[in-house]
């Protein structure tokens, strides 16, 4: 028998790895919290693709200096007392994954912007023995603006790594049947249990610029699709929006907002939203659609107004993604 020799450092037995990652949240609901995720999140390049010699003085000049107190206020409107919305769902749907995988692989979340890190999580997974990752960005629809810069962020931490692990990415899984059956279920069990009938449904997204689809980002179509696919499976059509615009360009549309405030001019006055886009309830869910836009509908002159939550850790929602992972993870863990 060969004796290791007593330079060779000591490493833990090979593992399997799975990274969930989300968007990202501040610390905390304060402006100086704030103002250090918005000065990350938007100095990414992928998200405001403005020529940095245009777009930072714009940023520091303008956007950190009033946005942060306004968008601390939100958040404060949804904060727990375990933390932002989106920590604490993504916190339990990795915790929930890794109950559902066992010892077959290692599971861990990390956010693109804020903590804990990508860097941080691949540095902690690698000393835990995880020569394999898979990647799985938490956005059902691809979008250069969030699921391409994931990749990118991984590949600037793999590039200063002298052992770099094998790494397999989870792909959109906007239209896979796993994802579209979870959404159908939860929407279905939301609007049971309401104690009114909607006149119709809204399926709204996160708003991108219009130009990212005329540059052939596939986010639009991707999110017609799954509006599509959940309305056949519920026997409803769904009316698809788009939220949370940012700036002066133009957005897709039509405006969730400016949809809301519509509505009752065409005697439409009983109204569910929900929000596909998202793997998990966040600010922009819980502030911009559960509170701000039930008050846009009945200033309008609505009468009801629901907002029905995402898979977050949900029984449908860990199935599917339980689903989602293992076909991924075939060859590396047994089925």
């Amino acid at each position: 028998m060969i004796e290791k020799p007593e330079f060779h450092p000591d490493f833990e037995p090979p593992k399997v790895g799975v990274l969930l990652v989300n968007l990202g949240t501040p610390d905390a609901p304060t402006p100086a919290a704030v103002r250090r995720y918005l000065a990350e999140f938007l100095s990414d390049k992928r998200v405001v693709e403005l020529p940095a010699l245009l777009w930072k003085p714009i940023l520091h000049g303008i956007v950190l200096r009033t946005r942060p107190l306004k968008s601390a206020k939100a958040y404060k409107k949804v904060w727990t007392e375990e933390g932002s919305p989106l920590a604490v769902h993504t916190k339990k749907q990795a915790a929930l994954l890794q109950q559902r995988v066992g010892d077959a692989a290692v599971v861990k979340h990390a956010m693109r912007y804020g903590r804990p890190g990508i860097g941080y999580r691949i540095e902690q997974m690698q000393e835990m023995g995880c020569e394999r990752i898979l990647l799985a960005p938490l956005y059902p629809q691809y979008c250069g603006a969030t699921t391409a810069t994931v990749i990118d962020e991984v590949g600037r931490q793999l590039a200063d790594m002298r052992w770099q692990p094998a790494l397999r990415t989870l792909p959109p899984y906007h239209d896979d049947p796993a994802h579209i059956d979870a959404l159908a279920a939860s929407v279905g069990a939301s609007l049971a249990a309401l104690d009114f009938e909607p006149q119709i449904v809204i399926a709204s997204f996160h708003g991108m610029p219009r130009r990212t689809l005329e540059l052939g980002d596939p986010y639009h179509c991707q999110c017609q699709k799954t509006a599509r696919l959940v309305g056949e499976k519920l026997g409803r059509q769904l009316f698809v929006a788009f939220q949370s615009r940012f700036g002066s360009a133009k957005w897709l549309e039509p405006a969730t907002a400016d949809l809301l405030k519509a509505l009752p001019d065409r005697d439409i006055r009983k109204v569910a939203v929900f929000a596909p886009g998202f793997s998990a309830d966040c600010l922009e869910t819980l502030e911009e659609m559960a509170i701000a836009g039930r008050e846009q509908f009945l200033e309008a002159g609505g009468t009801d107004f629901a907002y029905l939550p995402c898979l977050n850790s949900s029984d449908e929602g860990m199935a599917m993604l339980e689903t989602l992972v293992r076909r991924e993870l075939g060859g590396w863990i047994a089925g």
